[in-house]
């Protein structure tokens, strides 16, 4: 059946070959979207919905994924380049390919970016074509228990990120922790460390505090140097995307594998997503390493694991939608708009009724992430030009182009207050040396845990024991305690070992 419906769908795709030019401009606006921060390719699927209405479901499916596939990429680059994530699935990306482009590996890290991202986007649109059934089924296994279970099991690493010091790390873990409980409690409505504001009722938005935490805060860092070193500056090579050699991609298989498949499995749990993807493939990344140390100051692991899962849970989010008809992703959710106004429903009868619209999205993920290669290799080299021009230039435009995006995304005053004060935060911690990483994962994942947790409380009668003994859930907390506990044995033998080591 399923080598007929691609045979079916691939003669459609030849006939109609308005389908290809669709394909093409649906991933080179993802791109466009995906790299100007607080736009996301959200945004960018949201706008072209009206548009679908001029053309058949295949071509209009077939523009949304392309589109889809595309932003998620594009984030990337003005993480890369300027420390300024596009979209939130790549914050992770800047943590070490920000520091790679200012040693002078700018297009190295772009070159990582884009072949981890095509490896994840393949890896998760091939699982998707393969096991769509089983992996539906596997999905709807997860309650409140596993939700809070895997959550922990990405914080688990945040004592192994970004710094030499353990207290550290875990300091700015608690307090992205805290700072994610801010706003009206998520199951009674109470208000929650808001200081008697109303502006604090609705919560600390993420996009808003992923841009203060990168870009505002590097333009005050940048700003800082150059009072203290007129010097001091961002190599600006003139960058060539380079795309890693067979030796660095037989090195990373590793990160890529285990990255790409963490990113699929995640994606297919409805509403969880590729940015949640990308922060435990981080984590993950960091925990495997024999280095952990080392991730935040660019080493090529930092980029390639976040790209490969936020990419691959770009095939798994289709899962759900596709075999159950619930959203995997907000982007997604935003597809069943695209579905309903031409009349089709997704769910289980998709995959029978609409069979050639079901393999051309298959087959359009595919050539996108294909085609994206070529395209992202241009579109970074176009982007990187901007190094060239003086800061005095480049800072003032990202505050504004900052400014504006955020505004836009919810057109609140408040988020702007938002976004300068994570920024400020941001400075001042690492001033003093505390690492920005785990403070992200405990952002993003800490209402997941904390969520979770309490319904799964309320569903085992407040047994506690009843929720952390389920299968998956017991598997996952030993595992989260193993790896904590290594991490932090590993920290403590290396801090011994430099104890011991003569100063020369």
């Amino acid at each position: 059946m399923a080598l007929e419906g691609f045979i079916s769908a691939a003669h459609y795709m030849v006939v109609h070959p308005l389908t290809f030019v669709l394909i093409i401009m649906g991933m080179v606006w993802g791109i466009l979207f995906g790299s100007v921060p607080g736009l996301t390719g959200i945004v960018g699927v949201a706008l072209l919905i009206p548009f679908t209405f001029i053309l058949g479901p295949i071509e209009g499916l077939v523009m949304l994924g392309s589109v889809y596939v595309g932003s998620t990429f594009g984030g990337s680059i003005a993480s890369i380049l300027f420390n300024t994530p596009g979209s939130p699935e790549a914050s992770c990306t800047a943590l070490d390919g920000y520091p790679m482009a200012k040693r002078g590996e700018a297009g190295r890290a772009m070159g990582l970016a884009l072949f981890s991202s095509c490896f994840g986007g393949l890896f998760g649109t091939i699982v998707l074509i393969l096991l769509t059934p089983p992996l539906a089924e596997m999905a709807l296994a997860f309650g409140p228990a596993e939700y809070f279970a895997l959550a922990v099991f990405g914080i688990s690493a945040i004592a192994s990120i970004g710094t030499k010091s353990v207290f550290k790390s875990l300091l700015a873990g608690l307090i992205g922790l805290a700072i994610a409980t801010v706003g009206m409690d998520p199951l009674t409505s109470a208000a929650r460390f808001t200081f008697g504001s109303g502006m604090l009722l609705t919560g600390v938005n993420f996009v808003p505090a992923i841009i203060g935490l990168f870009a505002f805060s590097e333009v005050l860092t940048r700003v800082s140097e150059v009072r203290t070193d007129p010097g001091a500056h961002v190599a600006a090579e003139k960058v060539s995307t380079k795309l890693p050699r067979f030796r660095e991609i037989f090195d990373l298989k590793g990160t890529l594998l285990r990255s790409s498949a963490i990113g699929t499995v995640i994606g297919c749990l409805p509403g969880v997503g590729a940015t949640t993807a990308s922060f435990i493939g981080y984590s993950e990344a960091v925990r495997w390493s024999k280095h952990p140390e080392k991730f935040g100051s660019g080493v090529p692991e930092g980029i390639a694991a976040p790209e490969a899962a936020n990419n691959g849970a770009l095939g798994g989010s289709m899962v759900p939608l596709l075999a159950l008809g619930i959203p995997g992703s907000a982007t997604t959710a935003i597809m069943i708009g695209g579905l309903t106004i031409h009349g089709i429903i997704p769910g289980p009868m998709l995959m029978i009724m609409n069979r050639d619209l079901v393999f051309s999205i298959f087959i359009s993920m595919l050539l996108a992430n294909v085609i994206m290669i070529f395209f992202g290799i241009k579109a970074a080299t176009w982007f990187a030009r901007i190094l060239n021009v003086p800061y005095a230039i480049v800072g003032p435009s990202i505050i504004v182009l900052c400014m504006t995006g955020v505004y836009a995304l919810r057109n609140n005053v408040v988020d702007l207050v938002i976004m300068i004060m994570f920024g400020l935060l941001s400075y001042f911690l690492q001033k003093l040396d505390y690492p920005i990483a785990p403070l992200i994962i405990g952002l993003v994942l800490g209402p997941i845990a904390e969520v979770s947790l309490r319904r799964a409380m309320i569903l085992t009668d407040f047994n506690f024991w009843s929720v952390v003994t389920q299968p998956i859930t017991g598997v996952l907390l030993v595992m989260s305690v193993l790896s904590l506990s290594y991490g932090l044995y590993g920290q403590y033998k290396r801090a011994r070992r430099r104890k011991q080591t003569p100063a020369r």
